[in-house]
């Protein structure tokens, strides 16, 4: 069985930062589909970002040009730098994993809270 892993949320400030990391176990990660969701108060699960074994990356279009999705393959992990941070990106972060067989995985979750 895949597990994920992740940590690094918290509260923080309008305009901070905060890195999300996500380690997973298994040995499909360096050809699974990486990403990282979210699901605020109130709303559905979405898509933050996702990163592809060869590095293609796609981002939500509130995040662009603000959050960037990593991935390590040798280590097994995927991180979420998150800078600028609005207090609409209040949620929990989930990992996820999705493998050749288009199944997913998910960690436990991580809260971000944006608030002063």
């Amino acid at each position: 069985q895949v597990q994920l892993v992740e940590s690094g949320g918290g509260l923080v400030q309008p305009g901070g930062s905060l890195r999300l990391s996500c380690a997973a176990s298994g040995s499909a990660f360096s050809i699974s589909v990486m990403g990282w969701y979210r699901q605020a108060p109130g709303k559905q699960r979405e898509l933050v970002a996702a990163i592809a074994p060869g590095g293609s990356i796609n981002y939500a279009d509130s995040v662009k040009g603000r959050f960037t999705i990593s991935r390590d393959n040798a280590k097994n992990t995927v991180d979420l730098q998150m800078n600028s941070l609005k207090p609409e990106d209040t949620a929990v972060y989930y990992c996820n994993q999705k493998d050749w067989r288009r199944r997913d995985y998910w960690g436990q979750g991580t809260q971000v809270t944006v608030s002063s």
